[in-house]
């Protein structure tokens, strides 16, 4: 599963693990992604999103429908 949200656009994000010498070694910082089907009334099935922890509040605060129209707003497939 790719490490990106489809409603906030949230991907990793790379920084430097840094050992108790002080050396640098490379890592991700990967978001809390999931994938959580909601009930779509207006199109009468159901949607399969990958969102991130934070969209998923995003998506209970403002509804499914207006969520969906944000992502497709962004120009992804849903």
């Amino acid at each position: 599963m790719s490490a990106h949200c489809q409603l906030t656009g949230a991907r990793p994000g790379f920084g430097n693990s840094i050992s108790h010498s002080h050396r640098r070694t490379s890592r991700r910082f990967d978001p809390n992604i999931q994938r959580k089907r909601y009930w779509l009334p207006s199109e009468g099935r159901h949607v399969r999103l990958t969102l991130s922890a934070k969209a998923i509040k995003t998506v209970d605060a403002i509804g499914v429908e207006a969520a969906v129209a944000r992502i497709r707003a962004r120009g992804v497939k849903v």
